[in-house]
């Protein structure tokens, strides 16, 4: 490789990647908690998951309800059906009848079919709902209140100039990579050390990685292809001619303001789907439009486990007046190149096409994109940290490294704190989420920067860290009873796979702060 074309690789992989450091770092971490969404959420509760609930539960009771409360007339009423939950989630619109003073309003909730719970979204908000939504810096929208959400914009950003650093850091160490690959001196100076392992961990996950950059990259472009002034330049503000050229399938029917003669009866229609596609097929969503209007509809939406096709949608549509079956496709039918195309990049990204394994796989690919952002900064530091730089910029650099190091590696501990407020306070909703979390991360973070030393910041939260992980399980025991050999014996494989994780992801921490301080004490650093 010539002199300009690495000098040109070199600093576009070190600028782009200087540029989002500490928000990919942000996003990796969070997101490689996020794969395991439900099995927080069900571990924070303390409910077990059950993937029988769905077909037992009334949900013509769970209808009146919902009327009684809400007034549903004129409204769609959607329940959507997670099988690693337990909780059923219920949309319900404004109704569509302007003089139905109670149906102004929307409201989200999930619903527990046994203690017969219902929680509005900030209520019922949990630290795997946190995690999740971190991870695409949701709650930015949350704090800016700007009228469009900045923070997916911000990480979709991020996402594409990831990409940029990932495909020049390929071609940047090209033309040793295989023989760098197989390097790695663990007993060599820290900087040896960092550059072993970016190299061999970004060799690793580069695959990973790169799904995940160009995925991203695609619910960004996505999310601003569908804004009104991108609708309103292409399409004139038709939305419903975007959606059809892109070759998304919408179900959409007039509110007519005509009281139906008919009522709805949800379990038929759900047993009606079963006896059509078999108990194999996964209903994720059942749909009402319309509700108690003469053009009422009924939609369902299924598909088949991944075992059978990877991406799977059918649906079955159907007039509750006429009681005719309108519409209707299998999911193991053929899918239009739009619904293969978005379905794959979503299962590719959120690892949902596997069990446990694939999601640990994806936790901990994640993690080594995590130490890779790490090494890549400790790499560009020491590079920097010389006596032929300013003393002006010195301090420059290294107020930058200690700031992205205390705000990136605080996560750790604060991530392992929360899991155990959240456990002792398990419904206290968003609000309590996000002071929780992000004061107590401000406040780790100013205290790791007075520290002023990298060393120091990197031992602090792995010493940290672990041992609030290590107590992660055990709050849980005390609190709920669910002691690993307890959970392991009732088959409570979501509430045992979040505790051995800790036991093991926290040991694993500690050894490495083990083997990292008797290093640093064998060359007389305290």
């Amino acid at each position: 490789m010539n002199i300009r074309n690495y000098n040109i690789y070199f600093h576009t992989h070190t600028i782009s990647g200087i540029i989002v450091t500490a928000l990919l770092y942000v996003i990796f971490f969070a997101g490689s908690f996020a794969f395991f969404k439900s099995e927080i959420s069900n571990w924070q509760r303390g409910t077990p998951d059950d993937r029988g609930l769905m077909q037992v539960t009334d949900y013509n009771i769970l209808a009146d309800s919902l009327d009684k409360e809400y007034q549903l007339y004129g409204r769609d009423v959607s329940f959507y059906f997670n099988e690693h939950a337990r909780q059923i989630r219920v949309s319900l619109s404004a109704s569509k009848d302007a003089l139905l003073p109670a149906g102004k309003k929307r409201h989200f909730f999930s619903f527990d079919p046994i203690s017969h719970k219902a929680l509005e979204y900030d209520e019922g908000y949990d630290l795997g709902e946190f995690l999740y939504r971190l991870h695409f810096l949701a709650p930015v929208n949350s704090v800016a209140k700007l009228g469009f959400p900045l923070g997916y914009y911000i990480a979709g950003a991020v996402a594409v100039m990831f990409l940029f650093a990932l495909i020049t850091g390929l071609l940047l160490h090209w033309e040793k990579i295989v023989s760098n690959f197989y390097v790695f001196r663990p007993w060599e100076k820290l900087k040896t050390v960092w550059t072993d392992l970016h190299t061999a961990l970004g060799v690793i996950s580069f695959p990973f990685l790169l799904v995940f950059s160009i995925t991203g990259a695609y619910f960004l472009i996505t999310s601003v292809l569908f804004m009104p002034p991108a609708v309103q330049f292409g399409y004139g503000g038709n939305a419903d001619s975007l959606y059809a050229d892109m070759g998304y399938k919408e179900h959409t029917y007039a509110f007519k303001n005509s009281p139906a003669a008919v009522t709805v009866h949800f379990n038929a229609y759900l047993d009606s789907a079963y006896a059509r596609w078999g108990k194999d097929v996964k209903i994720q969503s059942l749909e009402v439009q319309n509700y108690g209007d003469r053009n009422m509809h009924v939609i369902v939406n299924g598909a088949v486990g991944y075992s059978k096709k990877l991406t799977s949608k059918g649906w079955l549509v159907y007039n509750v007046e006429s009681g005719r079956l309108l519409e209707q496709r299998h999911p193991l039918s053929d899918n239009s190149y739009a619904d293969v195309a978005d379905n794959l990049l979503y299962v590719l990204h959120f690892g949902s096409f596997g069990g446990f394994a694939v999601k640990i796989l994806y936790f901990l690919l994640g993690i080594c994109g995590c130490v890779v952002i790490i090494s890549g900064v400790l790499i560009w530091h020491r590079a920097r940290d010389k006596k032929s730089t300013t003393e002006r910029k010195r301090k420059f650099n290294n107020w930058l490294t200690h700031i992205y190091l205390a705000i990136c590696l605080g996560m750790y501990p604060v991530t392992a704190a929360a899991f155990i407020v959240f456990r002792v306070f398990p419904d206290r909703g968003m609000g309590f989420t996000y002071r929780v979390y992000f004061w107590s991360w401000l406040v780790a973070a100013l205290l790791l920067l007075i520290r002023r030393n990298s060393y120091k910041i990197n031992r602090d939260c792995l010493l940290l860290g672990s041992l609030l992980g290590l107590l992660v399980p055990v709050t849980n025991g005390i609190v709920s009873g669910n002691w690993i050999w307890v959970s392991l014996k009732h088959r409570y494989h979501d509430i045992l796979l979040v505790d051995l994780f800790w036991l093991l992801f926290a040991s694993g921490t500690l050894l490495c702060w083990r083997l990292m301080v008797k290093k640093q004490n064998a060359k007389g650093i305290s």
